[in-house]
C-alpha cells in the first residue's frame, strides 16, 4: 500500500507538471530528488509506463532488475520468460499469456496480479518465482503502475508444506495400524493400505464390493448388524480375520458408529484395527526394544537433550554430560542456556521460539563447560495437545571441524603467499647472482690494500645479506634447496648450546634434556639449526625479565594419525624437539596467526615477521610437523615432530666431499641463461678458470647451436637455467639427451631443486647449483661434475 501511495503521489505530480501552475513545482530539483529518493528506498522494482509503454518513472531496484539499464518491466519479464524457459515451452506459453493478460486488464481499468516462474534465474534451486502486480493510473491517463516481488521463498515453503502433507498421507496409509470405514450395509467405504495388505486384497477391491462380514474368519451371529463384526457395535472388539493366503490372525477392532454427513439418516463407522497376532509376537521383544532404545540414547555419540517449553532440561544423555564435563552432577531442571556463552543466549532463545512456530531450526552456538566449544544445535518440537510441549535438541560438537576449516583457509593463504614469495625470490636470486658474481670478478683485480677493495666487499656483503633474506622467503614458501643428510639431533643441540647461551643472555637459564636412544633424522643441518635458533630468540624476547628455556628431545611413535592443536600428525616414528619458555605467552587471538608471513607482535623495527613462518616452512619441507601450545603469563611450547629414518647406532652413509681448492680445469662448456648479467658473469668466471665457454641466451638457440655448431661436437658439460621462456631447462635436456645420452648437466635456478627433480627424475649426470652462487661455488661445482668418472 505504501508503494501504491507513493506512485499516486508521482501521478499527481505528473498532472501538476502538465499545468502552468505545476511547472515550477515539478521542476523543483530538491523536491524531485526527495521524491526519487523515496522511490529508491523501496526494495522491490517499481515502474510507471505511459499508454504507449514508455517508462515515465522507475526506482533504483527496477534499474537493477533490468540489468543496469532502464527498460519497460513487461518487456524485461517477457525476455526472461523466453530466454530462461530452458526448453519448457509450456512454462513459457503460460507465463507469456499471464503477463499479456495483466497488461490488457490494467489498460481496461482492472488491477491484477500474477505469479511467473523464471527458470535458472537467481535461485539455488534453479528457478525464481516472481509476483507481478499492475495497477491502472488516472494521472496521467492510460499509465500503468508495475511492481515485481520475489516470492521464491514463499513458493518453496508452499512446496515443502505440500510435500509434508503427502508424507502425512503416506504415513496414514502405511501406518502399522489398520483403518477402515463401512456404511450401514457393511460395505467398505475406506480402507488404508496396511489393512488391505493384511487382508490380502487391494484397497480398491475392498471398496468396490466387499462387505465387512466377508473378511471375518468365523461368521458372526445372525443378529449381528452388517456394519459390526459382532453384535456389540461399539467399543473394543476382538475378532479373527482371514488374510489373503487363507491364514487367520487375531485382530482388535476399536469402532465408533456415527451419522453419515454425506447421506442424512445413514451410518458410518470409524474403525481402527490392531494386528494382535503380530503385536503379541512383538510384545516379547518390547522390553528388549526399550532397552535397546535406552542404550542407543545413552551411548549415542551426539549429545541429546529434551527440554520443556521453558528451555529447561527434562532429560539428557551421557554424551551431553561428557561434552560439558557434567558427569555426576544434577542437571535436570537446569536451563540449557546456563551452558551457552552469554553472547549466544539470545540466539538460543530465538531458535527455540522459531522452532515452536514452524519447522525445526538449527544454529551454531558456543557452549562453556570445562572448555569453550562450538556446537551445531538442531531443534525439533515435541507436540502435545496441538501445541509445542517441549523440544528435542541434538548438539554436534563442531569445534574440530571449524578448526579444520580455519586451518584449510590458512593453508590456502599460506600457499598463495608462498607462491608469491617464491616468485619474488626467483627474480631476486638472478639479480643477486649477478651482483655477487661481478663482485667476485672485481675482487680478482682489487686485492686487500686496494682502495676499492673495501667498497667491493661492502657490495658483496650486502648482497649476501639480501641472499639470506631471500633464503628466508624460500624457506617460508617451502621452495628452498635443502641439502639433507642423516643427523643426530643430540649432536646438533650440543654444538648449538654455546651459541644459544650467548644469544639468550645471562638472565635466562638454558636447560637441555636429551632423550635416550634417539633415532636419526634426515634434514639440512643449517636449516635445522636456524629453526632452533629462531625459536630460542623468540623465547628470549618473551622473557625480558629473565626466565627458563628448556629444550627437550625424545622419541615417539604413532600408530594412527594424531590431531595436535589443529595440526594432523601422520602415523609413524618421530624424533621430537620441544622448545619451552616461561615467558609472557601468546594471546589466543594471535595464536592462529603466528606462522603467517610478516605477522609480528613486536614493535616496529624489532622484527620482520618472517622468523616463525620460516620455521614453519623448513619443518614442513623436511617432512615434519610443528605444534604450539601457549597460555598468557605461563609460557609457550613449540613441539617439532621430525620423521625418524635411522635408529641410533645404524650406519650413516654421507656423500663424499671432494676437495675443490684447485678450481681450474679444461673442457668445453655450453652455458644457457636468459638473464644477460648472470650469463655474462658465469661465462667470464669459467673462462678465467680455463674452460672453453659457449653462450646461449635461450633454450632454442642452445638447441640450434648443438645441432649445427661443429665446435660443440665434443661438448663436455651443459650448464642451463631451469626456468626460461618457451623451451625451459628440463625440456632442453630431454631434447639434447636423445642424441647425447651421457652429456653431463648442471641446472642453475633460484627455485628449489625439487621443483625440477620431479620433472627430470634421478637421471645420471644431472646436478644442481642454486642461485645466488659465487664465483668459487660455480667453478667448484663445474670442477666437481667435470671430474666425475675420471681416475
Amino acid at each position: 500500500m505504501e508503494a501504491l501511495l507513493i506512485w499516486q503521489i508521482v501521478a499527481g505530480l505528473t498532472v501538476l507538471a502538465a499545468g502552468a501552475a505545476g511547472v515550477l513545482f515539478w521542476h523543483c530539483r530538491e523536491r524531485r530528488q526527495c521524491l526519487q529518493s523515496l522511490l529508491d528506498s523501496l526494495p522491490e522494482p517499481h515502474q510507471m509506463l505511459d499508454g504507449q509503454g514508455r517508462v515515465l518513472q522507475a526506482n533504483a531496484a527496477c534499474v537493477d532488475f533490468c540489468g543496469g539499464r532502464l527498460r519497460p518491466l513487461d518487456a524485461v519479464l517477457a525476455d526472461r520468460l523466453a530466454a530462461e524457459c530452458d526448453g519448457a515451452a509450456a512454462d513459457h506459453e503460460h507465463g507469456a499469456e499471464a503477463l499479456a493478460r495483466l497488461a490488457t486488464n490494467a489498460r481496461n481499468g482492472a488491477a491484477g496480479t500474477a505469479e511467473l516462474r523464471l527458470r535458472g534465474h537467481g535461485s539455488a534451486s534453479g528457478e525464481t518465482w516472481v509476483e507481478v502486480n499492475v495497477w491502472p493510473s488516472e494521472a496521467p491517463r492510460g499509465a500503468l503502475l508495475w511492481q515485481v516481488s520475489d516470492v521464491t521463498a514463499r513458493r518453496q515453503m508452499e512446496t515443502a508444506i505440500q510435500s509434508e502433507q503427502r508424507r502425512l498421507v503416506d504415513l496414514f496409509e502405511r501406518a502399522p495400524i489398520g483403518f477402515y470405514s463401512v456404511d450401514g450395509q457393511g460395505r467398505f467405504r475406506f480402507v488404508n493400505q496396511t489393512l488391505a495388505e493384511w487382508l490380502g486384497r487391494s484397497a480398491d477391491e475392498l471398496v468396490a464390493g466387499v462387505d465387512l462380514h466377508e473378511v471375518l474368519a468365523e461368521p458372526p451371529p445372525p443378529e449381528t448388524p452388517a456394519y459390526a463384526p459382532v453384535a456389540e457395535a461399539d467399543g473394543q472388539i476382538e475378532v479373527k480375520l482371514r488374510g489373503g493366503g487363507g491364514e487367520v490372525f487375531d485382530a482388535l477392532i476399536v469402532q465408533a458408529v456415527t451419522a453419515d454427513e454425506e447421506e442424512p439418516g445413514a451410518l458410518r463407522t470409524r474403525s481402527v484395527v490392531r494386528h494382535l497376532t503380530r503385536e503379541r509376537a512383538a510384545a516379547e521383544a518390547l522390553a528388549d526394544s526399550e532397552r535397546r532404545f535406552k542404550r542407543f540414547f545413552d551411548e549415542a555419540p551426539i549429545a541429546i537433550v529434551e527440554l520443556d517449553r521453558g528451555g529447561r532440561l527434562r532429560e539428557c544423555n551421557p554424551a551431553f554430560e561428557a561434552l560439558l564435563g557434567l558427569e555426576g552432577r544434577k542437571v535436570v531442571g537446569e536451563p540449557l542456556g546456563r551452558w551457552v556463552v552469554e553472547d549466544d543466549r539470545a540466539l538460543l532463545r530465538e531458535t527455540l521460539v522459531a522452532s515452536a512456530k514452524g519447522p525445526g531450526q538449527s544454529a551454531d552456538l558456543r557452549l562453556q563447560g570445562t572448555r569453550e566449544l562450538l556446537c551445531t544445535l538442531s531443534v525439533s518440537v515435541i507436540e502435545g495437545a496441538g501445541k509445542p510441549a517441549g523440544f528435542v535438541c541434538h548438539l554436534l560438537d563442531t569445534t574440530e571441524q571449524k578448526a579444520l576449516e580455519v586451518q584449510f583457509a590458512q593453508s590456502q593463504k599460506m600457499q598463495a603467499v608462498g607462491q608469491l614469495a617464491g616468485g619474488i625470490a626467483h627474480d631476486f636470486n638472478n639479480l643477486l647472482t649477478a651482483m655477487i658474481g661481478f663482485s667476485d670478478l672485481l675482487l680478482l683485480r682489487h686485492r686487500p690494500g686496494d682502495q676499492s677493495f673495501a667498497d667491493i666487499m661492502q657490495i658483496k656483503q650486502n648482497a649476501n645479506r639480501a641472499a639470506n633474506l631471500v633464503r628466508q622467503l624460500l624457506a617460508f614458501s617451502r621452495q628452498q634447496t635443502l641439502q639433507p643428510r642423516m643427523l643426530n639431533v643430540t649432536d646438533i643441540l650440543a654444538e648449538l648450546s654455546h651459541l644459544l647461551r650467548r644469544l639468550i643472555g645471562e638472565t635466562i637459564e638454558l636447560d637441555m634434556v636429551h632423550g635416550r636412544d634417539l633415532g636419526q633424522v634426515r634434514a639440512d643441518q643449517g636449516q635445522l639449526e636456524q629453526v632452533i635458533i629462531n625459536l630460542a630468540v623468540n623465547a628470549r624476547d618473551a622473557m625480558p625479565g629473565g626466565g627458563k628455556l628448556v629444550i627437550r628431545t625424545y622419541n615417539v611413535a604413532f600408530e594412527t594419525p594424531q590431531r595436535r592443536k589443529g595440526e594432523e600428525v601422520a602415523a609413524g616414528d618421530y624424533v621430537v624437539v620441544e622448545v619451552s619458555d616461561s615467558g609472557c605467552g601468546i594471546a589466543q587471538e594471535n595464536l592462529d596467526r603466528i606462522f603467517d608471513p610478516f605477522f609480528s607482535t613486536k614493535e616496529v623495527g624489532e622484527g620482520t615477521g618472517l622468523g616463525l613462518s620460516t620455521v614453519y616452512g623448513i619443518v614442513k619441507q623436511t617432512g615434519g610437523f610443528i605444534v604450539v601450545d601457549s597460555k598468557l603469563d605461563a609460557g609457550t611450547t613449540f613441539t617439532i615432530y621430525l620423521p625418524r629414518h635411522l635408529r641410533r647406532g645404524e650406519a650413516v652413509i654421507e656423500p663424499e666431499v671432494r676437495d675443490a681448492r684447485d678450481l681450474t680445469g679444461i673442457g668445453s662448456v655450453l652455458l644457457v641463461e636468459d638473464e644477460d648479467a648472470v650469463r655474462s658473469f658465469s661465462a667470464r668466471a669459467l673462462r678465467n678458470k680455463g674452460y672453453e665457454v659457449h653462450e646461449a641466451r635461450s633454450g632454442e638457440s642452445a638447441l640450434d647451436m648443438l645441432r649445427n655448431d661443429q665446435s660443440l661436437v665434443e661438448l663436455d658439460l651443459l650448464v642451463t637455467d631451469v626456468v626460461m621462456p618457451r623451451l625451459d631447462g628440463p625440456s632442453l635436456v630431454r631434447e639434447v639427451r636423445q642424441d647425447r645420452p651421457k652429456l653431463k648437466v648442471i641446472f642453475i635456478s633460484g627455485y628449489a631443486e625439487d621443483s625440477f627433480r620431479q620433472r627430470v627424475g634421478e637421471e645420471e649426470g644431472i646436478h644442481f647449483l642454486p642461485k645466488p652462487f659465487t664465483l668459487k661455488q660455480l667453478a667448484g661445482k663445474v670442477k666437481e661434475v667435470m671430474s666425475e668418472g675420471s681416475a
